[in-house]
């Protein structure tokens, strides 16, 4: 497990606007870790998992974006059935509300869950350090 910076951009729910921001980060070689976007008719939050806060939100203010960031925990677990229960069910003995989560996997072996918990000491608690939890 390991914390990590969000990026929330708001974007206009249009053609484009996603292309653009990602060009904006791409012409600054710029690397986005995760992505998770949702939306209604008019607008949509881009949440981006990026290591190069400084210069994203350099990037992000000369741009004219809207954004804020946020703390989230990345957690690696073995992609295996179960795996997203056994985390939920950790952080709920501990009385940890996770707010969102979003993950992906990249190969049979191991997945990668972006959580927004409700304390993070508590998470460290109930899953430690370790960078593989389930």
């Amino acid at each position: 497990m390991t914390e990590a910076t969000q990026f929330c951009v708001a974007l206009e729910n249009k053609p484009g606007t996603l292309a653009a921001l990602c060009g904006v980060l791409r012409q600054a070689d710029v690397d986005v870790q995760a992505l998770f976007v949702s939306n209604d008719d008019e607008f949509c939050w881009v949440n981006m998992v990026i290591p190069a806060t400084e210069v994203t939100e350099r990037l992000l203010c000369e741009g004219g974006y809207h954004f804020f960031t946020e703390r989230v925990l990345t957690v690696r677990t073995k992609n295996r059935p179960g795996a997203l229960e056994a985390v939920a069910a950790r952080l709920s003995e501990n009385d940890v509300n996770i707010n969102y989560v979003y993950g992906s996997s990249m190969d049979a072996s191991e997945f990668t869950l972006v959580l927004n918990v409700s304390d993070h000491e508590a998470v460290v608690k109930s899953l430690g350090t370790d960078r593989q939890t389930a």
